[in-house]
Parts: structure tokens; sequence; C-alpha cells
């Protein structure tokens, strides 16, 4: 099949068709690491380009989740020495599935490559560290993703959106405070005119990413008992593919699980039971919900003032003035009655006694404004009750405990991922 698979692509003009059988040849040969070496020899060293570039995404897919120091260094070779643009991307891109077991060395790994002067090799390495490092939220991933959100390439833009999603994805900011304002940023490059369309989808992409599920779902590549997870692995590949053809970023959706704990017993029926998170719940609460504008009234537009109007106006206020003037001057002037001394003497007594009150209820006010300062905020309580079929993220799987002696997991629940 290989054989016919590389003869078609050698007969046929049609990029797109070569394209199908570069990335088809590289699914065959997923997992199978030293048995695809002979086809990647003979795809890399084909002047097609396109062909060159299904022999990375077979290096990428025959040894996802390896780490072999071999495909690592054939990966980086090719990613400075070939002449094509989409080789050498996808070759760092490549570099996030073999190493996503061991996601903290890739972004010391990547580093120099996301300043190179090529921005294809820039976006190579904003998505090898968004595919190494999904949901794992790495501080030193965000901190090489951060500057490439202002790159003056735009679809470089793109790949750092879609990675960040990727790296955040169900973060809050209890865990990350950079949280709040990169999805600011999101929002910001969506709802911008003047933004470029690539960075918009980018844009549009990572708030669908890092919300995934309703925020009830993360991008693993492995399962809890760590294998290799086929489907995420494979969407994931194909994901990437939108570069080409966008409809495939629906694809991603292949590597999403959820996080939950689903707890069932011998008939496959759920029970009713209760376990203890041992942390504080805004560790891994939700992240807080999008607040949407409301709509302000539109307001009333001033009339214009006609310059007629306003000589009307003050020929009328000319008029009142005049008439005042004659009624004065026709008017007698009245006659102030004295006040007696003994009623000012009082009225100065009932003035004391009011502000004497005032001053009073003056003091009642400040007082407990000046203890409330005093009080000590009460801190939040350390653990919380959780019901069977909860949301609990992969972080959170070490704290859990199952304190009630009916029901009891048969196999200890573990995070697949060493979350620092």
């Amino acid at each position: 099949a290989l054989e016919d698979m590389i003869r078609y692509a050698h007969d046929t003009q049609h990029e797109k068709i070569i394209r199908g059988v570069a990335l088809g040849m590289a699914l065959i040969m997923y997992g199978r690491q030293e048995a695809a070496d002979e086809l990647v020899n003979g795809l890399l060293g084909d002047p097609d380009p396109t062909l060159r570039y299904g022999g990375i995404m077979t290096i990428a897919l025959a040894y996802c989740g390896t780490g072999s120091n071999k495909a690592v260094r054939r990966l980086l070779h090719v990613a400075v020495s070939d002449v094509s643009d989409d080789v050498r991307r996808a070759a760092v891109m490549s570099l996030g599935f073999i190493l996503f077991r061991k996601y903290q060395s890739v972004p010391r790994m990547v580093e120099l490559l996301s300043e190179s002067y090529n921005p294809h090799v820039r976006y190579g390495a904003a998505m090898a560290l968004g595919i190494s490092c999904a949901g794992t939220g790495l501080h030193e991933a965000v901190d090489l993703l951060e500057p490439m959100l202002k790159d003056p390439t735009d679809f470089v833009r793109q790949g750092a959106l879609i990675a960040l999603s990727m790296v955040l994805v169900q973060q809050n900011e209890t865990m990350n405070p950079k949280v709040g304002a990169i999805r600011k940023a999101m929002q910001k490059v969506v709802g911008d005119r003047h933004e470029d369309a690539m960075a918009k989808f980018g844009g549009a992409l990572a708030l669908g990413i890092i919300d995934a599920g309703g925020r009830n779902c993360t991008i693993s590549l492995q399962t809890q008992t760590g294998n290799l997870n086929m489907p995420g692995i494979v969407g994931t590949a194909v994901f990437t593919q939108y570069w080409y053809w966008f409809p495939l970023s629906h694809f991603l959706s292949l590597s999403f699980t959820p996080t939950a704990v689903i707890g069932v017993d011998q008939k496959l029926e759920v029970p009713v039971f209760r376990f203890h998170s041992n942390t504080r719940p805004s560790l891994f609460d939700y992240p807080p919900e999008i607040q949407v504008k409301a709509d302000e009234a539109p307001e009333k537009v001033k009339t214009a003032v006609l310059s007629t109007t306003a000589q009307a106006k003050r020929r009328a206020q000319r008029r009142e003035k005049l008439q005042r003037r004659e009624s004065m001057d026709i008017d007698q002037s009245p006659t102030t009655p004295k006040v007696s001394t003994q009623h000012v003497d009082s009225m100065d007594v009932d003035e004391n006694v009011v502000k004497a009150e005032e001053d009073g209820k003056e003091g009642e006010k400040d007082g407990p404004q000046t203890e409330a300062p005093k009080r000590k905020m009460e801190k939040e309580k350390v653990g919380c009750e959780l019901q069977n079929m909860s949301r609990v993220l992969p972080a959170q799987l070490k704290y859990l405990t199952f304190p009630d002696p009916r029901y009891e997991p048969v196999k200890r629940v573990s995070s697949p991922l060493s979350i620092p």
C-alpha cells in the first residue's frame, strides 16, 4: 500500500492529493518507531517538498511520546537546513509530539527557535509548546509564548494564541496569575477591526479551546495509565493541517478528555456517594465568566437653538426685568417685626441640643467603621466535599480521599501529568 501511495504521489500533479497521501502514510506509521525509518529516509530524500513534509509528519507520529534522541536530532537538523519553509515549520512543530511526556524540557529546547529570523520557524516553536505542554499551565511555556502575541507576522500571532489556549486550558487565576490578562488579549484580538484576519481566526479558535467542553475538558495525548491516547494524537496531528484547510481544525476535539470522577459499581450503575478534596475550593474552581456589558440607553440629542429664538428669549427677559422694577416702585416697604431676646436664646439652646445629638449619632456610626478594618478576613476553608460525577482536574486527583467505607476505587486514581 505504501509503495502504491508513493508511486501515485509521484505521478499526480495536484498538490492537495500529494499532501493527503503524505499525511496518510504518516498516519499508517503511527507508533511504529524504527519500522518507519526506511520510509522516512525515502521521503526526506525526495525532491518534492510536500513529500518531505510527509516524512517529517511520519517521524512525529512514529516516535510520538517516546522522547527519542535520534528523532529529535533529525528534526532539529531539518529545521535549520531544509530549503522549504513548510518542511522547517513542520520539523519544529513535530518536537511537541515526540516530547509531550517530557514537556518540561521543551521550552528550553525551542527558546532559540522562537527568536528565529524565519517566521515559519517561530510559528512551529509556538505550536510545539502548545502540543507538548497542553493542559499543564507550564509557566516557562507561557513566558515564551506571551511575547509572540506582539510578533510582526500575523500567522505567528495566530500560532501563539492557539498555543496559549492549549497550555492554559482549564487554568484559573489562582493556578496561573496570567490567565486573566491573556484572556483579555484574546478578546481584544477578536474584537479589533484593524487586526489581520489570520490573527483574528487564531483568537477565535483560542477562545474556544481555552473553554473546551464548557471548561470541563482538557487536552490529553496520554491516558490516565500513561499509555498513548491514539485518537488524541491523531486528532492533534490532523488539526495542525488547518494551515492548508481550515475545517480540519475540528479534529482537535478528538484530543479533548472530560475531567471528572465517575464511579460505577459492579452492575455499571452510578451510586450516590461523596469524596473529599483536601485543598482549597478556589484553587481548582471554574474561571470567572466573561461579563458582557449592558447596552446603555441612547442619549437624547440636544435640540439646536436658533438665533431667532435666542433673541426672543432675551427680549422676554428684558420685559420681565422692567415689570419687576415698576412693581418695586409701587409697593410699600414691609415692616420687619422685632424678635424677642427670649426666643433667640431658646433657639440657641435647641441648636446646641440638635448638634449634640448629631455628634452622638456620628460617633456611633464611626465606632463600627473603625473596628471593621481590625477584623481579620476569614480564611478560606481548606477541603470540600464532592459528589460522584463531579468535575475534578488532573492536578486535583492527588488531593482526593474516599472516607466512605462502602465505596472505594478499585485502582487509585492518578494523573498522567506531573504538574508542578
